[in-house]
């Protein structure tokens, strides 16, 4: 597919399919030049809601003490602060979003060896399914590719780590992109490498599948002086009621923010940028669209 400059309009791309779409003259762009969209904390959509779920070993001693004697009163709080993400993996990647950040934990007190996503406290589902779910919607999506970001490791022992990488290696197989490659569209798509593994820990450097920490900028965390000024003015107005409350109110001046960045190889150009609630808003083509500025001059 070829376009001219005047033509391309990212962000009304197919969004389940947008890299596919994306005019030739990006393809031989190195994939950390170019803006991706991210999920932060992607699997928070299935949070464990039965009171048998302990809460997370991160938190403070004084709330998992609090959870432990007054469960029905903290509970609630907990789930309004700890989503953030209320679609499924399959809709995330269907809006756009290719870059995941996956938290991993293996619970506390369980015999077997299942391992499952956290934020406050654990997912029903385990991280075996939710990989399934990614490779299955990959078959469908031929030129799409994802970067699945693992870390913040809780309660994982070294035979564990083993276990997930196994389990990896397993699901994706031939759709794993090693760390000696060129990652451009163009190269990845002859290969059909369609997954790069961003591993958190120092096991990634024993396997070649195994991408070490690969950076992003939380939408939430960015230090964009207009962004921080919203969050200080909404601060003085009250606690928000929840997460999604704060982070949805902040959108617009979020969205202001981002179109004024750009991608590319200079230093302070934006890569991955990974938001919560990504579904219910413009941030996936607002992201996805910073990529025209890749193609100035191109034509």
């Amino acid at each position: 597919m070829t376009s001219e400059v005047s033509q391309v309009s990212l962000s009304e791309l197919p969004m389940d399919n947008w890299m596919a779409h994306l005019p030739s003259a990006l393809w031989d762009t190195p994939l950390c030049f170019m803006a991706i969209p991210g999920s932060h904390n992607a699997i928070t959509y299935c949070l464990d809601k039965n009171d048998r779920s302990p809460v997370d070993l991160t938190q403070p001693d004084m709330l998992q003490k609090l959870d432990k004697y007054m469960k029905p009163i903290i509970r609630p709080f907990v789930y309004k602060w700890a989503i953030a993400q209320e679609c499924n993996v399959r809709e995330q990647l269907d809006c756009g979003v290719r870059y995941c950040d996956l938290r991993i934990a293996h619970r506390p007190n369980d015999s077997s060896d299942d391992l499952y996503f956290y934020h406050g406290v654990y997912t029903t589902i385990t991280v075996e399914t939710v990989l399934k779910e990614i490779s299955e919607w990959l078959d469908v999506h031929p030129k799409e590719v994802v970067i699945l970001s693992f870390s913040h490791f809780q309660g994982l022992s070294q035979e564990l780590h083993t276990q997930l990488v196994s389990t990896i290696k397993s699901v994706f197989d031939s759709k794993l992109c090693p760390k000696t490659e060129c990652v451009t569209l163009r190269n990845l798509w002859s290969r059909g490498y369609q997954v790069i593994i961003s591993y958190e820990h120092n096991v990634a450097y024993c396997h070649h599948e195994l991408w070490s920490h690969i950076p992003y900028w939380w939408a939430n965390k960015s230090k964009a002086e207009a962004l921080m000024e919203e969050f200080e003015r909404r601060k003085q107005n009250g606690r928000p009621e929840s997460l999604k409350d704060m982070v949805m109110s902040t959108y617009p001046t979020l969205l202001s923010w981002v179109r004024q960045q750009k991608p590319g190889s200079r230093t302070g150009s934006l890569n991955i940028i990974a938001g919560d609630f990504v579904t219910e808003s413009k941030f996936v083509p607002t992201v996805i669209a910073l990529n025209e500025h890749l193609l100035e001059g191109t034509t």
